[in-house]
C-alpha cells in the first residue's frame, strides 16, 4: 500500500483529502506542522507528499528546500496546494522543481489523476 503524507494546516481540507485518498487504498498521514512535515517524512519515508504551501511558523516551500537537502526525503514527489494560486506562486513552484500543483479549491478528479502518476500507477 502506498503511503502519502498530507501536510495542509486547514483541517477540513486534511480530512477530505485524507477521506479521498483513504478510499482510493492509501495509506495516509498528516500533518499541520512544518517541522513536523519534515521529521515525518524522514521517519515514515512516504512514496508521495501533498504539502500545503501557506502554513504556520514557515512556507511550504521552505520545508520543500529543506527535504531536497537530506538524502533520505530528496526524492519523495510532493505536490504542492494552495488556495493563492497567483502566476507568482506557479512560477516558483516550477523552478524549484516541484512534482505537481493543485490550486483550492480542486476536485478529487483532478487529485487522483496526479497522484497516481507521480506514484507510477498510470502513465505519465
Amino acid at each position: 500500500m502506498k503511503k502519502i503524507l498530507i501536510a495542509d494546516d486547514d483541517p477540513d481540507i486534511t480530512m477530505l483529502l485524507a477521506s479521498r485518498l483513504n478510499a482510493n487504498g492509501y495509506h495516509v498521514i498528516t500533518t499541520a506542522d512544518c517541522s513536523m512535515t519534515i521529521k515525518k517524512a524522514y521517519l515514515e519515508k512516504p512514496d508521495l507528499i501533498i504539502l500545503d504551501i501557506k502554513m504556520p511558523s514557515t512556507s511550504g516551500i521552505n520545508v520543500y528546500e529543506s527535504l531536497k537537502m537530506f538524502s533520505a526525503t530528496e526524492n519523495i514527489p510532493v505536490i504542492f496546494i494552495t488556495a493563492y494560486p497567483s502566476d507568482g506562486i506557479r512560477k516558483k513552484v516550477a523552478e524549484i522543481g516541484a512534482d505537481d500543483f493543485i490550486a483550492k479549491p480542486f476536485k478529487t478528479d483532478e487529485l487522483l489523476p496526479k497522484v497516481k502518476r507521480l506514484l507510477n500507477e498510470v502513465a505519465s
